[in-house]
């Protein structure tokens, strides 16, 4: 089985295979999510009952054990530009599987971590992207319960994008006059009217009740929009 690599640019490697070690409820929803969108995915696991149960919903599919170097030489896992690894229930197999996709050169490694410290270990063997999706998930409905905030997504340690609804004092002002950006240090960047869809925000925008608004800034500062009356 081959997998030839494109060349270095996103353009080129964007629609590329991926391969997707680890098919648990994160690996299989990735796998599954990434064939909807037309990418052509090897899914392997360990497990043959779990591989059976994706049979005819994932392009390619393998039972192997992924700690085991000649195996993922003879799926032609060195030959992809691409990999996933979501093993969670053991951390060693993860780990060790991480390390040989490093040792193949894997121009892009992902990784499911199931905690900070297997997080850090990833993150220091090679792996490019470590992902803490529980973590994350539990950050972001954090700031739903606890805040007015509709939605919220973290951008960067420090930076967020949350949707809201626009406080009392800033409906019915053009954007641009508010100075919403100076007073709270955050930017409408888009807003969305009862029945529409969303929309570029601009400078002349006025914000009604019952408008839904996506606003960008830094976290404590979205944090403390949110919660004006």
């Amino acid at each position: 089985m081959s997998y030839p690599r494109s060349g270095s640019s996103l353009a080129d490697t964007r629609n590329d295979p991926v391969v997707v070690i680890g098919l648990g409820r994160f690996g299989s929803s990735l796998a599954l999510e990434l064939t909807r969108r037309g990418t052509e995915v090897l899914a392997v696991d360990s497990r043959q009952k779990i591989v059976q149960s994706l049979s005819g919903q994932i392009t390619q599919l393998a039972v192997a054990d992924s700690t085991d170097p000649e195996a993922l030489r003879q799926l032609g896992v060195p030959d992809f530009y691409r990999a996933v690894v979501g093993i969670g229930g053991d951390i060693e197999a993860s780990i060790l599987t991480a390390s040989l996709l490093v040792e193949m050169e894997i121009d892009d490694i992902w990784a499911k971590a199931v905690n900070r410290q297997h997080g850090r270990i990833l993150d220091r063997i090679g792996v490019h992207h470590v992902v803490l999706p529980e973590h994350d998930m539990g950050e972001r409905v954090a700031h739903l319960v606890s805040g007015r905030m509709l939605d919220y997504l973290a951008v960067d340690e420090n930076f967020a994008l949350i949707k809201t609804r626009p406080p009392g004092d800033y409906v019915g002002v053009p954007l641009g006059e508010s100075g919403l950006r100076r007073k709270h240090g955050v930017t409408v960047v888009a807003v969305k009217r009862r029945g529409e869809e969303f929309t570029y925000a601009t400078a002349g925008t006025v914000l009604s009740f019952g408008d839904i608004i996506v606003v960008s800034g830094r976290t404590e500062d979205v944090e403390r929009f949110s919660e004006l009356p």
